[in-house]
């Protein structure tokens, strides 16, 4: 079962990857989701039976373990001063080109379920899929889809 698992996540290692970048923005962080999410895949992993694809399996636990990471931070930065480093504007982050980082900033400024969704959608996963990932209906990824390429543009041309 150990190496089953750990083929697994090196075989899928991408898709916790896209997930750390979407939902925080330094290495630290990304690193500590990561693991985070390695742990938690491998605590549920017994009770994995197959009903869905694996990666539908995945995205869920590890969109679960981002998110309610997200929400645990953000309540303890409503008490935390602002730093230095609120000030700097990164040119670009770890690398990416700044289209890409722009992208990732307005992303960043979703709500938790849609910056979810864009994740999926990146992912070209099918509506089928995403309904199944986030528990909604797929008309309702599609109106939800279309929502958020409005608000993407709009964040963006703000940025430009």
């Amino acid at each position: 079962m150990k190496e089953q698992f750990l083929l697994l996540i090196e075989n899928h290692q991408g898709l916790i990857h896209k997930v750390c970048n979407m939902y925080c923005s330094n290495m630290e962080d990304r690193e500590d989701l990561f693991q985070d999410i390695v742990l938690q895949l491998w605590r549920s992993y017994p009770s994995f039976r197959g009903e869905s694809k694996v990666t539908t399996w995945m995205y869920r636990v590890a969109l679960n373990n981002a998110i309610t990471r997200v929400r645990k931070e953000s309540r303890a930065e409503r008490f935390s001063e602002l730093g230095p480093e609120a000030l700097q504007v990164p040119l670009a982050e770890d690398g990416m080109e700044e289209e890409m980082a722009a992208m990732y900033r307005a992303i960043r400024k979703l709500s938790q379920v849609d910056q979810a969704l864009t994740l999926l959608y990146l992912e070209d996963c099918s509506y089928r899929e995403m309904a199944e990932v986030l528990g909604i209906s797929e008309s309702h990824v599609g109106v939800k889809l279309n929502r958020i390429k409005g608000q993407l543009r709009t964040l963006v041309s703000k940025e430009e």
